[in-house]
């Protein structure tokens, strides 16, 4: 008894330490280490919630803070299954948050007509990309997507500007997209994504002059507010997919945040394709 009421104070500690994010979760579960016995003795909540044959437990005893103090230290496992229990219970509401946007915003994320669309248009299995052309690990992913794309000729792949590293990141998304309309975006987006240095304004005209893209032009479709109305709405899209970095995917109903290999991409599109 004693160690469910103990366990279930620091699950709520951690909890109220969630608004914080992981630091602000650990700073209150020290709180709770140092100073539980007092506080749990003063708060209203864990009165009411205190079944009445715990009542003695609570407050017939006047060192009831020193033995929780002394019962945590003794026992600190308490606390390391609170916080696994909490980070179990994120990672559930996470993934069914991510399944009911997926069900909302299907179409927004599959078939928004000023999307970039990359391997076969009419694939059975759509492939979502976000990306960041300044991201590492978009380049390093890279040729990972080209490979799935050549073993696949039914994988349609959905690219989605996410620049969230600056200015420079903002100008490559918008001339990417501004490319898109003289039928370069494929070949743009590829030639950007195997640049080894960093991509900045000289580099993307640069690489456009390179493939022969009409860069005065570029330039003007780049002032388009339509293209900065897509890039938002691939960021909102995204925040609401809990996709917080560069790469994210989206194959079917999975939702992979971070790189990945081709064996975990090829088992996703599988996964996928089966569904259906």
């Amino acid at each position: 008894m004693f160690r469910s009421i103990v366990a279930r104070r620091v699950m709520t500690a951690a909890q109220r330490g969630r608004r914080f994010g992981l630091v602000g979760a650990v700073v209150v579960l020290l709180i709770v280490v140092a100073g539980i016995g007092a506080w749990l003795l003063l708060d209203p909540g864990f009165q009411q919630e205190t079944a009445e044959g715990e009542r003695s437990l609570a407050f017939g005893d006047a060192d009831f803070g020193d033995r929780v103090r002394a019962y945590l230290l003794e026992h600190p496992e308490v606390i390391v299954e609170a916080v696994r229990s909490l980070e179990q219970r994120q990672l559930a509401e996470q993934e069914q948050a991510a399944k009911q946007v997926l069900a909302e915003e299907g179409k927004t994320l599959l078939q928004a007509s000023d999307d970039p669309v990359g391997g076969n248009p009419e694939g059975d299995v759509t492939l979502v990309e976000f990306f960041d052309y300044n991201c590492p690990y978009c380049r390093r992913v890279a040729p990972v997507m080209d490979e799935a794309e050549a073993a696949d000729p039914n994988l349609r792949i959905v690219y989605k500007e996410m620049p969230i590293l600056g200015a420079d990141s903002q100008f490559a998304a918008r001339a990417a997209l501004a490319a898109q309309r003289q039928d370069r975006y494929v070949d743009f987006h590829k030639a950007m994504m195997a640049e080894t240095g960093g991509i900045d304004r000289e580099t993307t005209l640069a690489i456009a002059e390179r493939l022969g893209i009409d860069t005065e032009r570029l330039q003007r479709d780049m002032d388009d507010p339509a293209l900065a109305t897509a890039i938002e709405r691939n960021l909102e899209l995204a925040r609401k997919l809990r996709i917080t970095g560069t790469p994210g995917f989206v194959i079917g109903e999975s939702i992979l945040r971070g790189a990945t290999d081709l064996a975990t991409l090829q088992a996703k599109i599988a996964a996928a394709r089966s569904r259906k």
